[in-house]
């Protein structure tokens, strides 16, 4: 799960989303939404189920990394976000929330890192080097 923990702007309002947001969350828990990669959005809706774990990544920041842990509590669901159109992910070709394009999973805080481990660290683990982020880093959500 790639999240972005320092300021971001779209269309008007901050986005920014760290593991400590996810930690302070009703119940620890959210929605992983605004998720616009038909990829990822296969992932989410297929392939992602209930107690899965999650690494929490920060990303678009000073040292990318994964700073927690999730699990997923929630299975691929349409993402409501998309036909909001105050909200920033909003998606005017996304206009039939009875044919969703977008969906979202909910995750839950199931821990933070003492130190977040940087991407470069990753990258000089042999046994990561198959790693989807390793080789696919801007895809936001990978098996």
């Amino acid at each position: 799960m790639k999240a972005e923990p320092e300021l971001r702007i779209v269309k008007g309002k901050d986005v920014k989303f760290s593991i400590d947001d996810l930690y302070a969350m009703k119940d620890s828990t959210s929605p992983w939404d605004g998720v616009r990669n038909f990829e990822a959005r296969n992932i989410m809706r297929n392939l992602m189920k209930v107690g899965d774990k999650v690494l929490f990544y920060h990303s678009n920041c000073k040292t990318p990394g994964v700073a927690g842990t999730a699990i997923v509590v929630r299975e691929g669901y349409p993402d409501y976000t998309a036909f909001d159109t105050k909200h920033p992910y909003y998606d005017a070709k996304s206009t039939d929330p009875n044919s969703p394009k977008w969906f979202m999973v909910d995750v839950k805080f199931e821990s933070k890192f003492d130190h977040v481990l940087s991407l470069t660290r990753m990258k000089d683990m042999d046994q990561l080097k198959d790693m989807t982020l390793i080789n696919r880093g801007r895809l936001s959500v990978q098996p």
